[in-house]
């Protein structure tokens, strides 16, 4: 009991002590936390920045938008050509001609730190690292993934080696060139921004005048050299503009995150369209998005790098356009497929009902005139119980579909039975002679054994058309035949009940 009483006493003591070392002024640690925090920014600051009124922050976002604008552009060609980590291996492979350069700029005398030199030296070493993936696809039997890989690799391991002779000299330390593997967007000038526009341009008329050959080349490379295109001089153009892209996105995101530029763009349009000019067109409008407010965002907090946050709101779009794309986006595939399984159980229900009220007329009614038989077929019921037999349906969703019929007016229900409208009789009708229509051409033609046909025309029956029902009964001879009876035994389960006239048959 006295150690418990002595160890609250001890907390409390303590609890006193830090009240008094606080009081005076503010806990050291709690003072590194909120300066750790981040400063919501206000009307005003949205304002400036969103309007782009201050000279830097407008240089900033232009220049990042034309870049990620850009970069959407080339990477749906290289995403299209199997090349979407070409712009990942062509960047890394510029930093040993960015170490090189300032090596060599600074041995003559000059400012090693030039941008231009250092520009330079990357683009002569990202096409070199082309070259060399271009010769190693060519002399060795290597595929393009090895190529990338060592190219990467050992152009990479070349930089960082390069780099570390870069520290050991004078001015090594002050050279910045880690700038150009994180990237440094805050430290761009009207220079920048006007070398980006310019190499934008550049890559926007290549790709603008090239466009229907670096289709043809992205999709069929044997067709184009066969029709006598010059594929491998293509293929260096197209290659090229990654090179000028990913050289001019060095500064703005680095190295190693300029591949999220070229290639997260292009996927994400690949989620809206399947024409490769829209598909252009959305990427490069995805990128410039995405660099947009990537650095505002970056403007408004000061902690958040440019860089990283230009690529997670091209993540962003991504995330979205995977979600909700028009022509691939999961929900709307999803919407898709649960609107054709509903149409697909809806022609399977009233079949169902069909050939269960066909199997219980009987000799004598069935030898009635086609009005005597439509009405008693109108007269006639089945139960829920008969129609959960006739598939694999659950309840609920057998019930759903019962409802979405009644809704449509093509079943009446009277107690726990189900009856045909006329509306719903003849569709059902129509449904029942396609499918036999193909069972018998499938029999007749496709040497299917009767025992197998239903399955498989269930699989072709809800996607045929009018004219290929023609042509069916044309070939069947059945071209004046209001339904064709079925080609096998429906195999209809024992025991069903079919309500006539209020009796039971």
């Amino acid at each position: 009991m006295w150690r418990r009483c002595a160890t609250i006493l001890l907390v409390i003591v303590c609890g006193m002590l830090y009240g008094q070392q606080t009081a005076a002024g503010e806990s050291p640690y709690r003072k590194s936390l909120a300066d750790q925090g981040l400063q919501w920014p206000d009307a005003e600051q949205l304002t400036r920045v969103f309007l782009l009124r201050d000279y830097n922050t407008r240089i900033v976002i232009l220049g990042v938008s034309l870049l990620g604008c850009s970069a959407g552009l080339v990477g749906s060609f290289t995403l299209l050509r199997r090349r979407a980590l070409m712009g990942d291996a062509l960047s890394h492979a510029t930093l040993p001609g960015i170490a090189l350069a300032f090596m060599l700029v600074t041995a003559a005398g000059r400012d090693g730190k030039s941008m231009s030199a250092l520009l330079t030296g990357a683009t002569i070493s990202g096409l070199a690292g082309v070259g060399s993936i271009l010769a190693i696809r060519k002399l060795t039997r290597l595929k393009e993934d090895a190529a990338l890989s060592i190219v990467l690799s050992v152009f990479f391991g070349a930089g960082v080696a390069l780099l570390g002779l870069v520290q050991q000299m004078k001015t090594g330390h002050a050279a910045g060139l880690e700038a150009f593997i994180y990237g440094k967007t805050a430290s761009m000038n009207s220079q920048d921004a006007t070398l980006i526009a310019v190499v934008s341009g550049i890559v926007g008329l290549l790709c603008l005048l090239l466009f229907k050959e670096f289709r043809l080349l992205c999709f069929d490379e044997g067709f184009a050299g066969a029709e006598g295109y010059p594929v491998l001089l293509l293929d260096l153009i197209l290659m090229s503009t990654v090179v000028l892209t990913s050289i001019v996105g060095l500064q703005a995101v680095g190295l190693v995150l300029v591949i999220a530029l070229l290639v997260i763009p292009a996927a994400a349009a690949r989620f809206w369209t399947e024409s490769m000019g829209r598909m252009a067109i959305i990427s490069s409008g995805i990128g410039a998005v995405g660099g947009f407010i990537g650095a505002a965002v970056s403007a408004l907090f000061s902690r958040l790098p440019s860089g990283a946050m230009i690529v997670l709101v091209c993540a962003g779009c991504f995330v979205l356009s995977m979600l909700l794309g028009t022509r691939r986006g999961i929900l709307i595939r999803w919407l898709r497929r649960s609107s054709v399984r509903q149409s697909m159980d809806h022609q399977h229900l009233l079949r169902a009902i069909y050939e269960l009220l066909e199997d219980a007329l009987s000799e004598s009614q069935a030898a009635m005139d086609s009005s005597g038989v439509e009405a008693d077929l109108l007269n006639r019921s089945v139960t829920f119980s008969d129609l959960l037999t006739m598939r694999s349906w659950s309840p609920r969703r057998l019930s759903r579909q019962i409802q979405r019929a009644f809704s449509q007016g093509l079943i009446r229900q009277s107690d726990q039975n189900i009856l045909f409208t006329e509306t719903g009789l003849a569709e059902a009708k129509r449904l029942t002679h396609q499918h036999r229509l193909w069972e018998l051409y499938l029999i007749t033609h496709a040497d299917v054994a009767p025992g197998r046909v239903d399955q498989d025309a269930d699989a072709i029956e809800h996607v045929l058309e009018p004219e290929v029902v023609r042509e069916l009964e044309a070939l069947l001879d059945h071209e004046h035949s209001e339904i064709v009876s079925s080609p096998h035994s429906l195999n209809l389960t024992e025991g069903s009940t079919v309500t006539a006239g209020g009796g039971r048959t």
